[in-house]
């Protein structure tokens, strides 16, 4: 002990004697700096971790870059271009704007103009992915009992549960029935599988996150949060952990497309809340291995959503009529929470979705409930305060209508209708199927032509398709409306890529070079700032 002291003592007179002639205060800055230095190399490495080195370098260069006279102008110039040339394709919405209230009033006249407006809209029957999901004409059919079903209740609001008592019942059953399509009844699912209505899969997406990040706080007390999702996941996902201060690690998809297991495990830390599988994702309509994600999420004790937004009111009846239909709901053990829009192939008016999860326990995290307001207590379930109860009455209108009969047959034609232009596709030279689709999505490449050019011919015989990238394709996502075009699908399809061979090329006002030039640009900040420009000039 005394000889330690003794050393302990030497050393601090060795220090002494050789800072005795420093600077006062640049001893005392010198901690500072390497703090601030110790600081900055950590934030670096993060900022490496988390992005990738050659994204941090590519950052870092342009930046740079624009710190040249007249590189930032120049930019700002193309980038205008670029925005001016996205608005002519898209149409703006910003032109002949009415921008105040009339002097008197014209109810006679007010649905003439909206017509007039509605008319000008592009051919959407048959010629969009997705998109509109129900078949027929929006004045009869399924369409008019939707739209009778909202305006009975058009002036409803659930947020006033004393009042609309109707609109609560009918929720409740639109949540209960489609939670019974996706396992609730099964032994497996702990029979407690709970939600609500939302206005749309962006919504159930960004509660489920926030549900899993506070229930993951109250659980195990994580407060830097992070989750793992696939590369092909919904952007929906980006937004949450945008919205609510989420880090996001991003894992690349296997050889076939899918959620790869190993390496969302390897991403997993004590910092991890949840994991996302899709069913199908909506690039590639490849369901990823739910079964396999259920049990990593079970061993490390952490939350698993599975999005059926696309999913959920096809793969219930597709596994029904013998499709070979991996697991991916409730009964799969892991699964805490699913979204699923009513509003796709359920059928429904635009505007409605579910969110469900495992257990009330959960659940209870996705509310929001003030008591010190003068405005007296309050408490609301969705991201919504009012919400509106014409919507909720046209999916419970749709549901019922349809029927376990009814979702079996137009599941059935649409599942057949897809794999039908699946072969179409892969008949047509130069084209190749992404993976093996499982559902009603079929995306497609080509080693021949550019694909984006051949998106542009397609766009002019009034097709509106998806264009994807990593790798540059197209997708359709085949709806009732294709049942009966999807033969003029093909023949367009194929008309177009032997236009794009015999002439290649980018046509007159057409995107594929601005698709191309930003799936190969290096700077994802400079296409972020593209979009952002672009919406900030359309709506």
């Amino acid at each position: 002990m005394e000889a330690a002291t003794e050393l302990a003592l030497r050393l601090r007179a060795a220090a002494n004697a050789r800072l005795a002639g420093q600077e006062p205060l640049l001893l005392a800055a010198a901690p500072i700096l390497a703090l601030l230095a110790a600081r900055a190399i950590h934030a670096a490495a993060a900022s490496v971790a988390d992005r990738g080195l050659r994204a941090v370098l590519v950052a870092l260069v342009m930046a740079t870059i624009k710190l040249v006279p007249g590189v930032s102008a120049y930019i700002a110039a193309e980038k205008s271009k670029v925005v001016e040339q996205l608005q002519s394709g898209s149409g703006s919405a910003r032109k002949n704007l009415r921008t105040q209230l009339p002097d008197v009033g014209v109810p006679d006249g007010v649905i003439g103009e909206l017509q007039a407006l509605k008319d000008k809209d592009v051919r959407w029957q048959g010629k969009c992915s997705g998109t509109v999901y129900i078949s027929g004409s929006e004045s009869d059919g399924h369409f008019a009992l939707i739209n009778k079903a909202y305006s009975m209740f058009s002036h409803t609001n659930p947020l006033h549960q004393d009042v609309f008592k109707s609109v609560a019942h009918l929720e409740a059953e639109v949540v209960a029935m489609t939670a019974a399509l996706l396992g609730s009844k099964e032994k497996a699912s702990g029979g407690q599988i709970c939600g609500n209505m939302t206005s749309g899969g962006t919504e159930s997406i960004l509660l489920a996150v926030k549900t899993s990040r506070d229930y993951m706080q109250s659980k195990k007390g994580i407060t830097k949060p992070e989750m793992i999702i696939a590369e092909s996941a919904h952007s929906a996902y980006d937004k949450a952990a945008q919205y609510f201060n989420i880090k996001v690690r991003r894992v690349p998809v296997n050889k076939e497309f899918l959620a790869d297991v190993k390496g969302f495990r390897r991403c997993i830390n004590g910092n991890t809340i949840m994991m996302v599988g899709s069913a199908p994702g909506f690039p590639h309509g490849l369901i990823d291995p739910i079964e396999e994600l259920g049990e990593l999420a079970s061993q490390y004790g952490i939350c698993l959503h599975v999005d059926l937004c696309l999913g959920g009111f096809v793969l219930p009846f597709a596994r029904k009529l013998g499709y070979p239909i991996p697991p991916f709901d409730f009964s799969v053990k892991g699964v805490t929470s699913i979204s699923t829009d009513v509003h796709k192939y359920g059928l429904a008016p635009k505007g409605t979705s579910t969110v469900l999860y495992r257990n009330h326990e959960i659940r209870k995290h996705q509310f929001f409930a003030v008591t010190e307001w003068t405005g007296g207590l309050y408490v609301s379930p969705t991201m919504a305060g009012s919400r509106p109860g014409g919507l909720i009455a046209g999916a419970w209108a749709a549901m019922m209508s349809l029927g376990l009969n009814g979702y079996l047959e137009s599941t059935s034609q649409i599942m057949e209708v897809s794999k039908k232009i699946q072969k179409g596709i892969d008949d047509i030279p130069g084209l190749f199927v992404i993976g093996k689709p499982d559902m009603t999505v079929v995306a497609f490449g080509s080693d021949a032509v550019d694909i984006f050019e051949v998106n542009d011919i397609m766009s002019s015989k009034g097709w509106h398709l998806n264009a994807l990238q990593r790798p540059n394709s197209l997708h359709i996502c085949v709806t009732l409306q294709h049942v009966a075009i999807y033969e003029e699908f093909l023949g367009d399809l194929r008309d177009s890529v032997n236009t794009v061979k015999a002439n290649p090329g980018p046509i007159s006002g057409g995107m594929a070079p601005i698709y191309g030039a930003a799936g190969k640009m290096p700077d994802r900040g400079t296409v972020r700032e593209l979009l952002v420009e672009f919406m900030d000039s359309s709506c």
